[in-house]
């Protein structure tokens, strides 16, 4: 047996589920009874490693707060859901496009179809965020089911090479891209019951964390007040009724008063908040929310009009 195949053998996410030896026997019913029992299985395993997370949402503020960007990397499945991630990030919270981004092993064509071979070359991954323009500045988030990925663990050795912070996300425990992150997040989520499909379980866990690592990071950016997305870009007819929801919601005012409001502060849900609960114009609540920091509970406990020292 070669030393690959030892590997391979010895990771958990590869395993034969020794729950279900006649899958292929089972109805419908059967299947997703089984997939719905494993299933719950996977909050527990990502609960397990939440103080490492909570870590690695610290970790990404920092960066953010400093002017860097955060990468998430991944092939397949993995790199699927980096992007998924990253493009929900510009709608609901209101970030650059260039804030979070995601690469994938062999490029925007992987998205829709499988290109698996891309994800064996290491200098590929490094190639990727070379390409990107990866700085010291900026964090990197390697995403690997398996924890072995020859493409994210070379883009993870390039991300230190320039001096990025590095996080990894495996679904074994041991993983190997563990040992190039600076923070490495290990969720045990074990066999999968259709052996190796790591779209199952490691790829619940996986969402499950990500979207903790997200959310956590804007909220610590002042993008979230009390649970209101006051950050919200209103580009469409769903998005502008929720932004009114949400200042009616914050400032107790009827569904007219909100949306002329929100008129008022050309789509800018915070200044409009600020506008109503402090009584104040356009200029005004901008300069409160400036000097706020963009966080709005802090702007609305300033004084609206302070004293020159």
């Amino acid at each position: 047996m070669s030393d690959l195949d030892v590997i391979w053998t010895e990771l958990l996410t590869e395993q034969p589920n020794p729950d279900t030896p006649d899958l292929d026997s089972f109805s419908a019913l059967d299947i997703v009874t089984k997939m719905n029992e494993f299933d719950r299985s996977v909050p527990d395993a990502v609960g397990k490693v939440l103080p490492t997370v909570a870590q690695a949402i610290n970790c990404i503020v920092d960066k953010l707060k400093e002017g860097g960007r955060l990468f998430y990397v991944g092939a397949g499945t993995s790199g699927r859901l980096g992007i998924l991630d990253a493009a929900e990030c510009p709608p609901t919270f209101n970030t650059p496009p260039d804030l979070v981004q995601a690469v994938i092993a062999g490029g925007t064509g992987a998205i829709f179809q499988a290109l698996e071979h891309a994800e064996d070359h290491p200098e590929f991954g490094a190639a990727d965020l070379r390409d990107g323009g990866v700085c010291g500045a900026d964090v990197v988030v390697g995403i690997a089911a398996s924890g072995r990925t020859p493409y994210v663990i070379g883009a993870l050795q390039y991300a230190r090479s320039v001096g990025a912070a590095t996080i990894s996300l495996a679904c074994n425990v041991n993983a190997r891209v563990s040992q190039y992150a600076d923070i490495a997040i290990e969720v045990n989520t074990g066999p999968e019951i259709l052996m190796g499909s790591t779209r199952l379980k490691a790829g619940t866990a996986q969402k499950l964390v990500l979207n903790m690592l997200s959310t956590g990071t804007m909220i610590r950016l002042g993008k979230v007040y009390r649970n209101l997305m006051v950050d919200v870009k209103a580009t469409n007819e769903k998005l502008v009724e929720r932004s009114k929801r949400i200042i009616m919601l914050a400032t107790g005012v009827p569904y007219d008063v909100a949306a002329r409001a929100l008129s008022d502060a050309e789509g800018h849900v915070k200044l409009a908040i600020i506008m109503l609960q402090k009584q104040v114009d356009k200029p005004t609540a901008r300069s409160l929310l400036d000097r706020a920091d963009g966080f709005l509970r802090k702007a609305l406990q300033a004084d609206a009009h302070p004293r020159e020292v």
